[in-house]
């Protein structure tokens, strides 16, 4: 009995010795091993579906969701819910209404131009069903721009939402000149020689498609070009523009539980007034990327906590991240065993040269943890890359070759990102947002986190400009003030200087009414870098670091004189 107690005090003091160790060594052990579980789950699977040759897409799995739930809401938009069986038969209309016409066969493109709108999910779904690939345009595109889109996905037809037909003027007689086949979302559409889709669907049944005209052979079968971002999901709400103030109240209407965010969308719902009813709401979870960690902080103060994944990929990109721990500040996280599944390496790089860093020998070099390298991804059986639609050269010049040996092949995301000991990955910046200043290189986003800490700056964007005679280009930020405040020269000058090194503290200070993004809900760098920091010619008022009077004072068109005359000392 003594010696019984003996190993079993033995043995439990061993377990709590393991769980001190395992805790204070390796805290993520049990999280990172149950995210794996679930990547080699769905990769034995997606094995299974390249081996038997049965692959299932997304409109697959939407007609078998149709056929389980026909009266389950699949899409709300502008307080209507749609069923998936309205989905179902409207797409299934459609589909016949380009069948009659025996124009499209499978493995035609079709592109549509089209707003969030539920007449979206069922023209791509009807287009799908007839095993057509089909390619998202952005709407955001215009003129030149948006034809050379549609020359790149050699699509037949263009489909056109009835609030963007005013977008075809400049191109339409291009695209008819190609015997190219417009059709618009429209009844009684009177421009010359675009079909009315809406039309030809009044009078066509709804009766299903083959299956077999939709099965897709391979992995590699296209099914869909984005040349802007889609989402899809189980029951979704969509809205045509997203409204930071409704934001909120469109969530607690409609029992929303998960939300997608990009870019800055999470801080536009943070410059909102606070209210008393801000944590009166079902999310548990948001996806998305591009969250700072000031930003991310402030959310869950403000909204509660909630669970935040962040990734990290791109559309034609072989590698992904995700934050499954929730770390703040963070896209991913990686480890021994993810190292193995998917090869990526952070490589030194050049700033002033634009390109990596190589050896004697023409081999790139890797970073030590901590440090910020660009992130290339093996290029293998495990994680092709197939390139982009209708450009060898375009597909080509994202390659690096002879990496780390002769011959191999890496894809350039063209990010700078750091790994932490912990084996945290963080998003430093674009390749083309980082400059140099003095000789050292100054990356815009941790700029732009220390100004967001300024009690009076709502919103910043920082980046850099050329100055006649320097090498290099100064720092400048695009800033606007929150609405209870006013602009404090001192406050900032103190600020910066307190916690930045003198390379990376803004010259100049352009304060805008608001700050101009893009389509993407991203910052909008190339407008400020043309415009440089003339006064004269910009009508924004612009400030100048002036280390004289410990402040942030106007900028005179005599101190920019000074400045481009190597009088004035930076």
């Amino acid at each position: 009995m003594f010696v019984s107690l003996t190993w079993l005090t033995a043995l439990l003091a061993g377990i709590f010795s393991a769980h001190v160790t395992q805790r204070l060594c390796f805290p993520y052990f049990w999280k990172d091993l149950f995210y794996l579980t679930k990547v080699i789950r769905y990769g034995i699977r997606l094995e299974i579906y390249k081996m038997t040759s049965r692959v299932v897409t997304v409109i697959d799995r939407f007609v078998q969701q149709a056929e389980r739930v026909p009266n389950k809401p699949f899409l709300i938009f502008e307080g209507i819910s749609y069923s998936y069986r309205d989905i179902d038969e409207r797409s299934n209309k459609v589909a016949r209404v380009f069948e009659e016409q025996g124009t499209l066969k499978k493995g035609d493109t079709v592109a549509l131009l089209m707003s969030n709108d539920p007449d979206f999910i069922c023209v791509w779904f009807g287009l799908s069903k007839l095993g057509c690939s089909v390619a998202f345009l952005n709407t955001n595109i215009k003129s030149r721009s948006l034809l050379h889109c549609f020359n790149c996905c050699n699509a037949k037809i263009l489909v056109v939402g009835a609030d963007l037909l005013e977008t075809l003027d400049d191109i339409l007689p291009s695209l008819q000149k190609d015997n190219i086949s417009v059709w618009a979302l429209k009844k009684d559409c009177s421009y010359p020689g675009v079909h009315s889709l809406l039309d030809k669907m009044e009078n066509t049944l709804s009766q299903p498609i083959p299956a077999q005209r939709r099965a897709a052979t391979s992995l590699k079968t296209p099914t869909l070009y984005i040349f802007t971002s889609g989402t899809t999901g189980a029951t979704l709400v969509l809205k045509k523009k997203f409204s930071a103030s409704q934001f909120w109240n469109d969530c607690r209407k409609y029992n929303v539980t998960i939300f997608q965010y990009i870019g800055e969308l999470c801080r536009y719902l943070c410059n909102q007034p606070e209210a008393k009813n801000e944590k009166d709401h079902k999310i548990h979870m948001g996806v998305g990327n591009g969250l700072r960690q000031d930003v991310w902080r402030e959310f869950h103060r403000r909204f509660g906590e909630i669970r935040m994944c962040e990734l990290y990929g791109s559309t034609e990109g072989n590698l992904c991240f995700m934050n499954h721990v929730g770390k703040i500040g963070a896209v991913g996280r990686s480890n021994f065993f993810y190292k193995l599944l998917f090869k990526y390496d952070l490589v030194r790089y050049d700033m002033a040269r634009d390109e990596p860093v190589r050896t004697e020998q023409g081999f790139c070099v890797r970073v030590k943890k901590g440090e910020t390298g660009l992130l290339l991804s093996r290029v293998n059986i495990m994680s092709p890359f197939f390139g982009y639609a209708g450009s060898k050269q375009l597909t080509e010049k994202k390659l690096l070759r002879d990496v780390f040996v002769k011959g191999d092949a890496y894809f350039n995301t063209g990010d700078l990102m750091a790994e932490d000991q912990d084996g945290f990955i963080c998003f430093r910046d674009r390749v083309g947002d980082t400059f140099r200043w003095k000789g050292e290189n100054v990356a815009t986003t941790e700029v732009t986190e220390i100004l967001g800490l300024v009690d009076f700056i709502q919103e910043a964007n920082v980046y850099g400009v050329e100055i006649l005679g320097s090498e290099g280009r100064a720092g400048m930020a695009a800033v606007t003030v929150r609405p209870e405040y006013s602009f404090d020269g001192k406050k900032l000058f103190e600020h910066v200087c307190r916690e930045l090194p003198t390379y990376a503290r803004p010259l100049f200070i352009r304060l805008q009414e608001c700050m101009e993004m893009t389509s993407t809900f991203k910052q909008q760098k190339f407008r400020l870098v043309e415009s440089g920091f003339n006064p004269a010619t910009i009508t924004d008022p612009i400030f100048f670091l002036d280390y004289t009077t410990k402040c942030y004072i106007p900028l005179t068109d005599s101190i920019y004189q000074s400045i481009l005359n190597g009088q004035q000392k930076l």
